[in-house]
């Protein structure tokens, strides 16, 4: 008890933390859709999941994952027509840091897609995992 008495501050960051790092972990920023890049690649591979990139079109030329669809979060409501096949398939939302694909997550749910994720830290994850970009096409 002397101890504590004499670290007040120091046990008051070390309880600060602490529950910092057990609400971190309950609660992931991208929220319960969010999948790492290793999750994405076997969603693809084994489920056949869409890849949608909802970066403007002048982000999506500078570098986006092979066979990713481009619909800007902002069109998404004129363009819904496009991904209504998608509807019961797994879709993986793509943007530059995994921020906007959490919203347009929340978005496409309410339109009726049963199978959302977005992809944890975006495309500068997918970059920083050594998979694959292809530059300059628009899709």
């Amino acid at each position: 008890m002397e101890f504590i008495q004499q670290n007040l501050l120091l046990v008051a960051v070390a309880v600060v933390s602490g529950t910092l790092l057990l609400v971190l972990t309950v609660y992931r920023p991208g929220g319960s859709r969010s999948v790492t890049t290793t999750q994405a690649t076997m969603l693809i591979n084994r489920e056949n999941a869409q890849l949608l990139d909802i970066r403007e079109a002048n982000e999506y030329v500078t570098g986006h994952p092979v066979d990713a669809r481009n619909i800007p979060v902002g069109s998404l409501d004129e363009r819904i027509e496009e991904l209504a096949q998608f509807k019961d398939t797994p879709v993986i939302l793509i943007c530059q840091s995994g921020a906007r694909s959490s919203a347009a997550c929340a978005k496409l749910a309410k339109l009726g897609f049963s199978r959302l994720h977005s992809l944890e830290g975006g495309v500068a994850a997918w970059a920083e995992a050594g998979l694959p970009l292809k530059k300059g096409s628009r899709k």
